[in-house]
Order: C-alpha cells, then sequence, then structure tokens
C-alpha cells in the first residue's frame, strides 16, 4: 500500500506459509526511501505484526539492517521482503518445533511419573524383616479371631452324631420323609 509520493512511502504486509495448525506469523513492513536510495539504506520500521514475540520482531529489525546493508547501490525492497519472509518461515518452523518438544517433555515427565507410581520401596534385609515382623502379627492375629469364632461356633453347635444320639426321633425321620 503506497502512503505517499514525497518522500515514496508504503507498507507490505509479509506473511509465513501456514504451519502445521494452519499457523501463520505476518508483519507488515514500512518502507521510506531516502533521497539517495538505493546508495542509501531507505527507512523501515515494522507497523503491526501477528503471533511474533518481541524477540522475533528485534531480529527481524536486525536482519532487515544487516540486509540493507549487503545490498547498497540496488534495488532492494524485493530482497529485504524476501528475507523476511524466510525468516517469518523460519519462526514457524520453531513453533512447531517447540511444541514438539514440549509434548516430548510432557511425554517424558508422564512417563516417569508412571515409572514413580510403580516403584516402590527398594527391599533391604532390614526392610524385610521389619515387615516380615508386622505380617507374622497380622497372621496371628487373624488366626486367633477364627479359633475364637470357631470355639464360639462349637459350644452352641453339636456334631450329627452328637445330634443322633440326644434325639432318637432324628433315627427314623428320614423314612417318615420318604413315606411322606
Amino acid at each position: 500500500t503506497v502512503l505517499s509520493e514525497k518522500p515514496t512511502t508504503f507498507t507490505i504486509t509479509v506473511t509465513s506459509e501456514a504451519g502445521e495448525n494452519d499457523e501463520t506469523v505476518q508483519t507488515t513492513l514500512k518502507f521510506t526511501y531516502r533521497e539517495k536510495y538505493p546508495d542509501e539504506t531507505p527507512l523501515y520500521e515494522i507497523v503491526s505484526q501477528e503471533n511474533l514475540d518481541d524477540d522475533d520482531v528485534t531480529d527481524i529489525i536486525k536482519l532487515l539492517g544487516q540486509q540493507a546493508e549487503e545490498n547498497l547501490g540496488m534495488v532492494m525492497i524485493f530482497t529485504l521482503v524476501s528475507a523476511v519472509q524466510e525468516k517469518l518461515n523460519e519462526i514457524v518452523d520453531q513453533i512447531k518445533t517447540r511444541r514438539e518438544e514440549e509434548k516430548k517433555q510432557k511425554e517424558r515427565e508422564a512417563e516417569e511419573e508412571e515409572k514413580q507410581r510403580f516403584h516402590g520401596t527398594p527391599v533391604t534385609i532390614e526392610n524385610f524383616l521389619n515387615w516380615k515382623a508386622k505380617f507374622d502379627a497380622e497372621l496371628l492375629e487373624i488366626k486367633r479371631k477364627k479359633m475364637k469364632e470357631e470355639e464360639q461356633a462349637g459350644k452352641n453347635k453339636l456334631s450329627g452324631k452328637q445330634l443322633f444320639e440326644m434325639d432318637h426321633n432324628l433315627d427314623t425321620s428320614d423314612i417318615q420323609f420318604l413315606e411322606e
């Protein structure tokens, strides 16, 4: 977009190629020709930008300065814009790489957490003997409870032989049941 004729001032919007998720970075450059252009570098500035960090903007300004110095004496706007285009594409690639690294880092952290979850206490002789003592005490307590329950249940409950000896009606009860 041409902004003025004297001095010649115009803007060019440069957009990177679309990244993985259709991400783009964009900047609008404003150029102003000086009287002795192309023997003198044009004035340039970044008017606006999208999805760029301050460091990226600083890098683009440095790149423009470097390219302008290298191309003194030649028409250079196309070269400057092409260099910015390449830089924006690099930035998109860096964003993609950064996201992939973050994803890998999260996967590594999740893997470490998983390992920690399944990684128990290392077994040493001391640990084992302490555990064994507690385990044996728990087993002994369980056996005692079971024996007490059996004793209490055994006092009230008679065996089959004892029942037949006490009640002689049971001798004929099965025959009566079959006859009915």
